[in-house]
């Protein structure tokens, strides 16, 4: 099949893809759009004249003749962390999958003015709705403050009845990982906290909290984290010097990963002295010495259902039920029942 466009110094148009593929221009346009009207034979042969010709749709002239965009905006923060960029990855996935483009901003600080100019600049690229994924207090609250005239769906640092919502249940993650410590018979699991400020830090922490509390048990020690390994390895050189503790629930993968370096480098064996459990099953977690057994964040069911919401927002229904998404524990080597004496 040749080029449409060659030798005629032009892009190939959707009347082109039409012709290659011996069909009309309506049931182009209705391929493009996803349309379950158009039979599979017919479906592939508009689809590889797309492919041959390299056609790319006509972004601003779509939005001139339908006045949609099909493109959804997202602002992020942290993307250098694992959550929060798979929280990105899993969005912008699934939102490909639903015809939609995905533009992303990345936010540096969270006062409001910034908030306002990442939206200010999605609003120019003319997206139809929002999709937030940022997990401090302080710009949570900004989120709600703003009026960007299209449908905001927040998907990090949710809370059960949260409206325009969809998260990971943080709280019964960790519950999960200080159920299955207890269960092992560690009596007082310790806890590295992320920051507090962010708001997932603190659900994940009350988990902790409730597990002792329904065991009627007083938690171990808490240490303060920052997510980074080094602060779990500063938690894990004071940990190695308690002979109390004998079970760490890490409130993330990389404060786990320096923790048992930490404790290893005193010569404290990880499970057989102090059993070990992550959150967020990063990718490196199998393969750790021993096999961190972590609490798995589902993200790109977060990405669907984040998607979802958005489209039902563009359909009308503003106030679904917020969605929290239970997470699970996956079981490794670095627990172990508690070593008598």
């Amino acid at each position: 099949m040749a080029r449409a466009s060659e030798g005629v110094g032009r892009a190939p148009s959707m009347t082109d893809v039409a012709a290659a593929a011996g069909v009309s221009h309506q049931t182009v346009s209705r391929v493009l759009n996803g349309s379950e009207l158009v039979r599979a034979d017919t479906r592939a042969r508009v689809e590889a004249a797309i492919a041959e010709l390299g056609y790319r749709r006509n972004n601003a002239a779509r939005l001139l003749v339908t006045n949609r965009s099909r493109r959804i905006g997202m602002i992020s923060a942290h993307l250098v962390l694992h959550g929060p960029s798979m929280i990105a990855v899993s969005v912008q996935d699934a939102g490909h999958k639903a015809g939609y483009d995905v533009s992303l901003v990345a936010v540096e600080d969270f006062s409001t003015q910034s908030l306002r100019e990442a939206v200010g600049r999605l609003l120019d690229e003319a997206v139809e709705a929002i999709v937030v994924a940022v997990a401090h207090r302080e710009a949570l609250e900004q989120v709600r403050s703003l009026d960007a005239a299209v449908p905001i769906v927040v998907v990090q640092g949710v809370s059960a009845g949260q409206p325009m919502a969809v998260g990971i249940d943080q709280e019964a993650g960790a519950r999960l990982a200080v159920e299955h410590l207890l269960d092992l018979g560690h009596r007082h699991v310790a806890h590295v906290t992320g920051p507090l400020e962010w708001v997932e830090a603190g659900q994940r922490r009350a988990g902790w909290q409730l597990a002792h509390e329904e065991r009627h048990v007083l938690p171990g020690p808490e240490l303060a984290g920052d997510w980074s390994p080094k602060s779990g390895y500063e938690a894990g050189l004071r940990i190695a010097e308690d002979p109390d503790v004998t079970a760490v629930f890490a409130a993330n993968d990389g404060m786990a990963i320096g923790l048992i370096y930490a404790l290893h480098a005193k010569g404290r064996d990880v499970p057989g002295e102090i059993s070990v459990v992550g959150f967020d099953n990063v990718p490196e977690a199998p393969y750790l010495w021993p096999a961190l057994t972590t609490v798995d964040q589902e993200f790109s069911l977060l990405g669907r259902r984040a998607v979802e919401l958005t489209l039902q927002a563009l359909a009308g229904d503003l106030d679904p039920s917020t969605q929290l998404i239970r997470p699970a524990l996956v079981l490794r080597d670095s627990t172990a029942v508690p070593r008598l004496g």
